[in-house]
């Protein structure tokens, strides 16, 4: 009988750059253990695709205790991305000739991500399953690494989920990655060059998110559209975007960290084009208000979440912490993840 198998995927950060991933652009990501999504597989007769008792519930107390949890929690919890990825992991196995035991299996996940604050919460369920069953099916040597994010992303796209694959790259290496989407390698290879990064290199860095976020998620706007018919303004923005990701490598490698809160504050500023609406009343008021003490701030992701550098030291953590304490929002400083990659994922990758 083949032993438990349990893996955690952690949240992430978009550090600069994003969100340039989905436009042949380029990004700094981090994974963060500050909060997770782990994932088990047991040995079973029949394979098993186990609700959460909490994110999966669909027994309630009466009419009005279902209304407020959708209203807090939306429809949808974990068991859709399990099965979707069961789907493309199959699938991919199938295409690329790669025999799986019939054998059957449990799954079941656990996640503390908070809804809405764009730190990646679906994909790292997804991911975390995906490692469990390459373990499973003992196939981590066929699949290579630059390859795993392109799955995760595809069981996501199963379920209608927009999204690029900065998060996933992140989930599936962690630390620290600098990500080049350049059009050329991305038509060529199917993915970008995925290059780790010291985490030493960072210095402290804080999160601030909403307990109940209203309004994230409505990021991208039409500037997805605009970019695509050509837009000469969108297109100029997001390569200027993604430049920030080229210079804040070289920044991060010569820890000029005055540099690095410039380029966080432009990576937000640049994010004009969306427009206030889109952006989101609560999350321009967590980046004014890391503003107002002097950090650089950013979104995280597409929303509901900052990240924040206080260039000025302990004192300016202080005002920081004060600030968002009175504004009535969460802040913690960013535990980073070492690289989540073994020798056998190493030896397989095209970057090695």
């Amino acid at each position: 009988m083949t032993d438990v198998i349990q893996h955690k995927a952690y949240a992430r950060i978009g550090l600069l750059g994003n969100p340039s991933d989905v436009y042949y652009g380029n990004t700094i990501s981090i994974s963060i253990t500050n909060f997770w999504a782990s994932v088990k597989l047991e040995p079973s007769e029949h394979l098993i695709v186990k609700p959460h008792h909490f994110h999966d519930l669909v027994e309630f107390d009466s009419l009005n205790h279902l209304v407020n949890r959708l209203e807090t929690e939306g429809f949808y919890g974990g068991v859709r991305l399990l099965m979707a990825i069961c789907k493309i992991f199959y699938k991919y196995c199938k295409n690329n000739l790669i025999d799986l035991h019939e054998r059957n299996f449990t799954l079941s996940y656990d996640t503390n991500i908070p809804r809405q604050t764009g730190l990646s919460g679906s994909s790292a369920i997804v991911c975390a399953a995906l490692n469990c069953m390459l373990d499973f099916y003992k196939i981590r040597h066929l699949v290579r690494v630059e390859e795993r994010p392109n799955l995760i992303l595809d069981a996501e796209k199963e379920l209608g989920i927009v999204a690029g694959l900065q998060d996933r790259v992140a989930q599936v290496y962690g630390g620290v990655v600098f990500m080049d989407f350049g059009k050329t390698h991305m038509e060529k290879l199917g993915h970008g060059i995925y290059s780790p990064m010291d985490i030493s290199l960072l210095p402290p860095l804080y999160l601030i998110y909403a307990e109940n976020p209203s309004d994230s998620g409505k990021v991208h706007s039409t500037v997805r559209k605009r970019w695509l018919d050509g837009d000469d303004f969108i297109r100029s923005t997001m390569k200027e975007v993604a430049n920030l990701a080229v210079e804040g490598r070289q920044v991060l490698l010569q820890k000029d960290y005055a540099k690095l809160a410039s380029l966080m504050n432009h990576n937000f500023d640049l994010r004009s084009m969306f427009g206030d609406d889109a952006l989101g009343e609560m999350n321009l008021k967590m980046v004014e208000i890391a503003r107002e003490v002097g950090a650089a701030s950013k979104f995280t992701g597409s929303g509901g979440a900052v990240v924040a550098f206080c260039p000025a030291g302990p004192l300016q953590v202080e005002l920081l912490q004060e600030a968002c304490e009175k504004a009535g929002f969460i802040i913690q400083p960013v535990q980073v993840a070492s690289s989540f990659l073994n020798d056998m994922d190493l030896g397989n990758s095209s970057s090695t």
